[in-house]
Formats: C-alpha cells, sequence, structure tokens
C-alpha cells in the first residue's frame, strides 16, 4: 500500500507545498543565477527514472559554458565557480527537482538518478536500482555520499528497494537534514566530484 499508492500521494502533496511556500526562494535563486552564471537558469540532464525511462532532470545552473580553443567545453572542476560550490554545497541546486517529483519523474526518496551512460554498465543486481523512482535523497546519500565507493552506492541503493517502508524512508528523511547541514561529501554525480562509473570488475560482481 505505502510503495503504490501512499508513497506517491506524499511526494505530490509535499512538492507541492514546498513549490508554492518557496516561490520566493525559486525568484531569487533564478536572478542570482542569471546574473552570476548567465542564461539559462536551468541545468537540464536525460537521466534514467523507473524501470529506466529517460526524463529530464532539472537543476539550477552550477557552471559556466567556457570552451577551449577548439571550442570544447572545459572540465567540470574549471567551469565550477565559487556561487556554483555554495549552491551545490546547501543542495539549493537541486531545488527545481520538486517538479520532477510533482510530475512523477522522481520520489523525494529513492536511489539518485546517474548518468543515463552508465545504464550498460551496471551489472544484473545493480539494475534493481531502477525498480524504483530515483530520489532526491537516498540510503546511500545518507551513509557517506561521495565518500562511498560506487559498489558500495549501488548496493546501498538496492538495499533501500528491498526494503522499501515508510520507517525507513522517514529515517532517510532525518538523516538528510543533518548531511545538508554537515555539507560533507557532496554529490552531485558529475566527474567534479566522484570519477566517472565505468563498471564494476567481474570479481566484485
Amino acid at each position: 500500500m505505502y510503495k503504490n499508492y501512499i508513497k506517491r500521494l506524499l511526494d505530490i502533496l509535499i512538492s507541492l507545498i514546498i513549490i508554492v511556500c518557496f516561490c520566493w526562494l525559486y525568484l531569487i535563486l533564478a536572478i542570482l543565477v542569471r546574473t552570476k552564471l548567465g542564461s539559462p537558469v536551468l541545468f537540464k540532464q536525460p537521466r534514467p527514472g523507473k524501470d529506466e525511462k529517460i526524463f529530464n532532470m532539472y537543476k539550477f545552473r552550477t557552471m559556466t559554458d567556457e570552451k577551449d580553443e577548439n571550442g570544447n567545453l572545459l572540465p567540470d572542476e574549471v567551469r565550477l565557480t565559487s556561487f556554483g560550490k555554495k549552491l551545490r554545497s546547501t543542495s539549493l541546486d537541486e531545488l527545481p527537482e520538486f517538479f520532477n517529483i510533482l510530475k512523477g519523474d522522481m520520489s523525494f526518496i529513492g536511489p539518485r538518478p546517474l548518468l543515463v551512460k552508465y545504464l550498460p554498465l551496471y551489472n544484473e543486481e545493480q539494475h534493481h536500482r531502477h525498480d524504483v523512482r530515483p530520489g532526491l535523497t537516498g540510503w546511500a546519500q545518507v551513509n557517506g555520499r561521495n565518500l562511498l565507493s560506487w559498489e558500495d552506492k549501488f548496493e546501498k541503493d538496492v538495499y533501500y528497494v528491498n526494503n522499501l517502508s515508510f520507517l525507513l524512508d522517514l529515517k532517510i528523511v532525518f538523516k538528510t537534514i543533518a548531511v545538508v547541514f554537515d555539507r560533507s561529501g557532496i554529490n552531485s554525480e558529475t566527474d567534479a566530484t566522484m570519477e566517472a562509473f565505468t563498471g564494476t570488475k567481474p570479481k566484485e560482481k
């Protein structure tokens, strides 16, 4: 009952309340991003959701569009500004994801939606992280974030899928609040903060 109906109802109600109550904050952040980083204000990127269905995930932009002499984008760590780092460290860059939650692309709690290019690299067990909607925060994010190896992250994601419950979600909510205030192990799913996933070695499967 909770997994199939109540969880989704809570996602809709809470995301709608947050969007309405904090519309002023969305406006302020949009103005700051436009002033400091330019246009577009939002960063859009395809991510795999439930059952590996692709959707566009939205965040506030945190990097510039600086390119080299050949027209190629500079590395993430070069384009990530001090303002962008502050947005990430406070998780304010993720506020637009509440619209993804309202639409049904995501949930508040679940495995983080990673890059589409990782899909062919997952082993059979790791694919199960997509059996539920991806989340704004999840079991891996409150147990190490980017301090974890990819294999440890995926193990915790699958643990969440297999043990999904209201009590586990509630525990993750409280632990997320502590992690946000601690600002450690920032998880932004980019090469600027963690090495790209290249697949699990056979002996680790």
